[in-house]
């Protein structure tokens, strides 16, 4: 069983790691020089259009972006990053408190400490993510349903229930942690919340997400159906890549850190009952679906973040002193290298000349010329380019040049097919970015800037008739 006495002299020390930490990242983000990410300005256009859920991802990041901006009264870059570094802050806080109450003081001084330096930390605190958002609910649902096990009160439990819908609301990966408390309660009796409090936490669980699955299913199941198309093989059949997976697996050591990623397989392999089993099942479930995921298809990096709140924790306690120092100083290296990296872009150059953070820059440029093109030409913009239309409704939001995602035929492939396709009503001629020539009468305009990402794209601007592109949407 869990402590009952939680030490409360580690919070100072802890609180200011965290407020060190924060600070030199809003620092580093005060003065970045790279380009919001595409996925970080379509968060951002979900904000502008409210709602219960969105094309690919639940809603809250799109709210809580909303949320600080108005409150900044700015939409600039370091508003809409700004959330990352204070949110990871928060849960580095809270994960030191379920060190604290389940090993002791050291351990929730090193958990702080360590997860403020993970490298996905470092990403996370200076780019806007899904996985940052969910961070702080995921840990606190972790934190209370330890805590529920020791108090047995409904209010911990309705906690434990709320915070996890939270996160599921953030990012639909926090069904990990249903997977990793089911596993707990079924095989270890000690550590069974009572039947009450499991009632309680499945209601509050539901009650939290119920507006998000109602919008799915007003939708036509549309955030499900992109969750299938990013499994891929449930589509199409699987590819059964033992290099896919390979590649995912050794990524993870740079996403948690060498050291820290090695602990935590050693945690694994050691036999323990009890709390270490525990954290083992809230921790290995991600991990191994998304290897499988990786062999049947492919998986990106930050797919398995759900492994690393309780696993952590198994790491610090494997690790000896020395051991949890060697981390800390690996981690703090690797960590230190993005905020640097974004204060010196496009410093420094690959040996083809290329910015290091190429994919980070040059998007604004594209859009601030088709958007200088499009009012000297008196033309709406059109678009399938979910990254250039993504960038273009950023950049161009306090302008009046018209925006518009080119028509598909069949299941729509992006937010904005689905919401600011070019509509009926539009007639005349439209200014359309595409590489080579288009399938309509056009005639070509020069003008865009093509730098950082998009040096030497095959990219052009067009005028062409709205009627054509209208037509190939009908599928004519």
């Amino acid at each position: 069983m869990p402590s009952r006495t939680e030490p409360q002299s580690w919070r100072p020390l802890a609180l200011i790691f965290i407020a060190v930490a924060v600070a030199l990242r809003l620092v580093a983000l005060a003065f970045d020089r790279t380009d919001l990410f595409v996925d970080e300005v379509q968060y951002w256009f979900w904000g502008q259009n409210l709602d219960f859920g969105y094309y690919s991802k639940p809603p809250l990041i799109g709210w809580l972006i909303r949320l600080v901006t108005d409150l900044a009264g700015s939409d600039a870059a370091f508003w809409v990053r700004m959330p990352g570094a204070v949110l990871h802050g928060i849960t580095a806080y809270l994960l030191g408190a379920l060190a604290a109450r389940l090993f002791g003081r050291e351990a929730a001084l090193w958990t702080v400490a360590l997860y403020l330096s993970l490298p996905f930390v470092a990403l996370g605190s200076v780019m806007i993510s899904t996985d940052t958002v969910m961070a702080p609910f995921y840990a606190a649902a972790l934190l209370f349903f330890f805590r529920t096990i020791e108090t047995r009160h409904l209010r911990d439990a309705l906690a434990v229930g709320v915070f996890a819908g939270l996160a599921f609301m953030a990012k639909y990966a926090a069904i990990y942690f249903l997977i990793g408390s089911a596993l707990v309660m079924l095989t270890q009796p000690g550590l069974r919340p009572g039947w009450r409090n499991l009632a309680v936490m499945i209601g509050g669980f539901v009650v939290t997400i119920l507006p998000n699955v109602l919008w799915n299913l007003s939708h036509d199941l549309t955030t499900v159906s992109h969750t299938m198309d990013n499994a891929g093989w449930v589509r199409t059949g699987a590819a059964f890549d033992v290099g896919s997976m390979a590649e995912f697996f050794f990524s993870q050591f740079g996403v948690f850190g060498p050291v820290t990623m090695g602990a935590l397989i050693v945690a694994y392999l050691r036999p323990k009952r009890g709390i270490h089993t525990a954290l083992v099942l809230f921790s290995i479930p991600a991990l191994l679906t998304v290897t499988v995921q990786a062999l049947l298809e492919k998986a990106y990096a930050n797919w398995a973040i759900a492994t690393y709140f309780s696993g952590l924790i198994l790491a610090v306690m494997v690790l000896p002193r020395l051991g949890r120092w060697i981390a800390l100083g690996v981690n703090l290296v690797l960590s230190a290298l993005l905020p640097i990296l974004i204060v010196l872009a496009p410093w420094p150059q690959t040996g083809a000349g290329a910015p290091l953070l190429e994919r980070y820059l040059g998007r604004h440029a594209l859009s601030e010329s088709i958007l200088s093109l499009a009012e000297q030409e008196d033309l709406p913009v059109v678009s399938g380019n979910r990254d250039i239309l993504a960038d273009l409704f950023y950049v161009g939001r306090d302008s009046d040049v018209a925006l518009y995602a080119l028509p598909e035929v069949g299941r729509l492939s992006s937010y904005y097919a689905q919401t600011v396709a070019l509509p009926a009503t539009v007639s005349g001629d439209v200014l359309i970015l595409w590489s080579g020539m288009p399938p309509c009468e056009a005639e070509e305009l020069n003008g865009l800037v093509l730098e950082g990402l998009y040096a030497g794209a095959d990219l052009s601007a067009w005028r062409v008739p709205a009627a054509c592109l209208l037509a190939l949407g009908a599928g004519e």
